[in-house]
């Protein structure tokens, strides 16, 4: 039986990852990582999405604020940039980048697979909508998945882990058309950097999902309704 674990950030492409992943794999787990995020709800969201589903899930623990590296998703003295529509592409990182997030989640969930002899990583890595994050790219998965190869019983012979990544060129409209294919419940994920449980409209993951829900031809289960008008 084919097994695989789904690094569960509980945002909108890691849950359309865990769905994914249920359809195609006879045993499925979701890891989640608790890393010092600010927008800490996301961790409550994963919780809700792999007990609705019925994944199992772990909680790993790690203190990546310590890390250092000035990043506005873990260190709370940088204000997250706020934009009125989706910022333009730049060379540089962005101030919400984490320095190799990624890396150190995989080489977790590298070792924490080994040792319960899952061979798959399910991520919902995309850069057709983030490409300014180097830990996300193609490239950076190819060298991850030699090092965890190099590193780990695999070197010895097969089963080799593979690191998974189904959605990388996908545009996150179609993840979301997807998604609510396999039954995703969206109102159930958490995307802004704020922390918020509805989109504060103004950071640059919260602007790319809401273009995403508009190229999708879907509503937000998250936005905000108007509120009526007080009378005078």
């Amino acid at each position: 039986m084919k097994k695989c674990v789904v690094l569960l950030s509980g945002g909108l492409d890691s849950t359309t990852a865990l769905l994914w992943a249920r359809a195609r794999y006879g045993e499925v787990r979701a890891l989640t990582f608790d890393y010092g995020q600010r927008h800490r709800g996301e961790i409550r969201a994963a919780r809700r999405t792999a007990r609705r589903l019925g994944v199992p899930q772990a909680v790993l623990r790690l203190d990546l604020a310590s890390v250092g590296g000035g990043s506005a998703l873990t260190d709370r003295s940088i204000p997250l940039p706020r934009h009125r529509r989706v910022p333009r592409l730049k060379k540089d990182p962005p101030p919400t980048y984490v320095p190799f997030r990624n890396g150190i989640f995989l080489a977790l969930a590298a070792a924490w697979a080994e040792a319960r002899g899952i061979t798959d990583l399910v991520c919902g890595f995309n850069v057709v909508d983030s490409p300014a994050y180097p830990d996300t790219s193609r490239a950076f998965v190819r060298a991850m998945s030699r090092a965890v190869n190099a590193g780990t019983r695999s070197a010895f012979g097969p089963p080799r882990l593979r690191i998974v990544i189904p959605f990388l060129t996908m545009k996150k409209s179609d993840i979301i058309g997807l998604g609510l294919r396999l039954g995703a419940d969206y109102a159930d994920t958490v995307t802004c950097y704020a922390g918020t449980p509805e989109p504060c409209g103004a950071c640059s993951a919260c602007l790319l999902r809401a273009r995403a829900f508009r190229q999708a031809g879907r509503p937000d289960p998250l936005a905000r309704k108007p509120r009526p008008k007080e009378r005078r």
